[in-house]
């Protein structure tokens, strides 16, 4: 059975190119594995203005996205999540129902994803998008 080869070129929103190839038995798995590569190159954020400011000095609103960019950049999470990661990082109290308000303010901004019936929501952060280019090639 012939090699295969796999390659995944990502361009992200400076102009930097990463490309990763895989040569062998490429299986679904492997595949995924791949993508999720592509899917955190793509999804790194940026250094924002605000992270040069400390964390006790900003909003509520923007230490809620903080946390939700640096401990939840690709996977679905819950209110309860974030408040818990929250109360860790920034060592405050916060409630829950605050939370909810300011993922269900971000998911209208179209910051989040949000799922899920009212007492079991779901967020997933949306991040810039990187153009990116698949090509599978035998060889």
């Amino acid at each position: 059975m012939p090699a295969k080869k796999m390659r995944v070129e990502v361009f992200d929103g400076t102009g930097n190119k990463y490309t990763v190839t895989f040569d062998g038995q490429v299986t679904r798995e492997k595949a995924l594995r791949l993508l999720e590569i592509v899917e955190l190159l793509g999804g790194m954020p940026g250094v924002s203005p605000t992270e040069s400011v400390l964390p006790t000095e900003l909003p509520k609103l923007e230490k809620v996205r903080l946390v939700v960019e640096r401990h939840f950049p690709i996977v679905w999470f819950s209110a309860k999540d974030v408040r818990n990661m929250y109360e860790q990082e920034m060592k405050e109290p916060v409630a829950l129902s605050m939370v909810s308000t300011y993922l269900t303010r971000m998911a209208d901004r179209g910051t989040l994803l949000k799922t899920g019936a009212a007492n079991a929501k779901r967020y997933r952060f949306v991040a810039p998008r990187a153009e990116s280019q698949l090509s599978f090639t035998k060889e």
